[in-house]
């Protein structure tokens, strides 16, 4: 495992963030497409290799709930923007929570009449984010109660699903806000709907990672950085510790500099880390194919097609082939390289295949515009 994969010139906040976002919608959308198989179906119907490209989907991809909720995760952190940059303090978990209901009537989920009403916003026009994407259940009850779940009134008190994680990318994304609150305000927002300490913990996590990497730390780096946190914890989650650990001594004897074969095979992939079901497992899943693939320090003759594009591509291969929750791995290992390398790790012809890339980049400019102007 490389502590630093080649990349030629740091990202712009901007692209960071176009790559954050564009990057989980890309794993999201090609692990959605074999999320429900296991991984000898996704075999016989893409060949030994397993799913390798777009190409492969004759009827296109559409990416799944977990990119809709990252959207309006971060529609309503651009509420509460919005509000403060006006001089208007607002309660940033309560803007977040109106934009997941405002999520919960595009897929037809009713709440009860006590429930608050919230404003139309941009987002709510668009039509690629009204279509039910086998979303989760914990994110559908926890939201139909009309509460506003907390850490110390949860709804679904037993969830630890991994609804929480692949939504909390944007979280990390917004500048000149310290690890600590980036944390709470993430693992503050898991409570809306998942009540375990681990589905807290692990959106908590995977937030301090991106905002580890926004602030130009390596892959590494930022990992360790993100488990420490998690370490520190009073009542830190034996089993989030025990799969990030995990995934970071398993990468170590990967990468692109390793023989192939040093790889997890899918089987061992979840037997090591799991299927990715549950919060703590799906974020060890994504890291580990990130690090694990991530390509030599310096570029040679031999390394030279492994820049950000092919390790993207590799990564994210290795996210959604598996028999697990192939589009949120995939969707949280996208989020991940997007945030690091910016928007140049993203394959030009993935992009050309993925729906309605405007309304992702409609919202990643409306962050822009609210944090760096």
């Amino acid at each position: 495992m490389s502590t630093e994969p080649f990349r030629r010139t740091a990202p712009t906040h901007e692209s960071r963030i176009h790559g954050c976002l564009l990057g989980g919608a890309l794993g999201d959308s090609l692990g959605y497409a074999v999320e429900f198989d296991d991984i000898s179906t996704i075999r016989s119907r893409f060949g030994p290799a397993g799913l390798q490209d777009f190409s492969a989907l004759d009827g296109g991809s559409h990416f799944s709930d977990d990119t809709q909720m990252t959207l309006y995760t971060v529609d309503g952190l651009v509420e509460a923007l919005e509000w403060a940059n006006d001089g208007t303090a607002a309660d940033a978990n309560a803007c977040v929570w109106l934009a997941y209901l405002r999520w919960l009537a595009t897929q037809g989920v009713p709440v009860p009449p006590s429930a608050p009403v919230p404003q139309p916003r941009w987002i709510d026009a668009q039509a690629a984010l009204k279509h039910r994407r086998a979303p989760g259940n914990a994110c559908l009850s926890g939201l139909a109660t009309g509460e506003m779940g907390t850490v110390y009134r949860p709804v679904n008190p037993d969830s630890k699903g991994c609804g929480t994680v692949m939504r909390s990318a944007p979280f990390g994304l917004i500048p000149h806000v310290p690890a600590e609150a980036v944390y709470k305000l993430s693992s503050d927002a898991a409570s809306l709907t998942h009540g375990h300490r681990s589905a807290r913990q692990s959106a908590g996590a995977f937030s301090l990672l991106i905002h580890a990497l926004m602030s130009g730390q390596s892959l590494l780096e930022a990992a360790e950085f993100a488990l420490n946190h998690a370490r520190g914890q009073a009542d830190a989650e034996p089993a989030l510790l025990g799969r990030l650990e995990r995934a970071l001594q398993l990468a170590e004897g990967s990468g692109a500099e390793a023989a192939t074969d040093q790889l997890l095979s899918p089987d061992d992939l979840v037997r090591e880390l799991g299927e990715g079901w549950v919060a703590e497992e799906a974020l060890a899943v994504a890291l580990y194919a990130v690090l694990a693939t991530a390509p030599a320090r310096e570029v040679t003759p031999e390394t030279a097609g492994m820049g950000p594009e092919a390790h993207f591509r590799d990564a994210i291969v290795l996210a959604v082939n598996h028999s697990g929750d192939s589009d949120s791995t995939g969707s949280i290992a996208g989020n991940i390289l997007g945030a690091f390398y910016g928007e140049e790790c993203l394959p030009a012809e993935w992009l050309a295949a993925l729906e309605a890339p405007e309304v992702i980049r409609g919202m990643a400019g409306q962050l822009i515009t609210v944090t760096v102007g």
